[in-house]
């Protein structure tokens, strides 16, 4: 089955920038939707960004809308988030994850990485 490692993740100062990526492996990722997610302890996990899998129509969570672009490249099978003007309430882990559909309101993924720490100082 598909593995995802997320890597690019670091301390960063509030207004700063850094670039996510999700290499996969195993299998192609082609033919999903793929996205992002973060997690914070003590909190849900919470959907952050997708494309689908023609990369046409992407959609992003509010608050992070005209921050963060996410991409991705089949060729190489990664998908990359950059985040630019990260805000302190963006730390999070990241975690990259296949084949996401939105059932009843709700995004879920069927394969997930391990994340990525993503901390914004203030």
């Amino acid at each position: 089955q598909v593995q995802l490692v997320e890597s690019g993740g670091g301390l960063v100062q509030a207004g700063g920038s850094l670039r996510l990526s999700c290499a996969a492996s195993g299998r192609s990722i082609r033919d999903y939707a793929m996205g992002w997610f973060r997690q914070t302890p003590g909190k849900e996990r919470e959907f952050v960004a997708i494309i689908p899998w023609d990369g046409v129509s992407t959609s992003y969570t509010d608050s992070v809308k005209g921050r963060f672009t996410i991409s991705r490249d089949n060729a190489k099978n990664t998908v990359t988030l950059q985040m630019n003007s990260l805000k302190p309430e963006d730390t999070a882990v990241y975690l990259c994850a296949t084949n996401l559909r939105r059932i009843r309101g709700v995004y879920g993924a069927e394969t997930w990485g391990q994340g990525t720490q993503v901390t914004v100082s203030s």
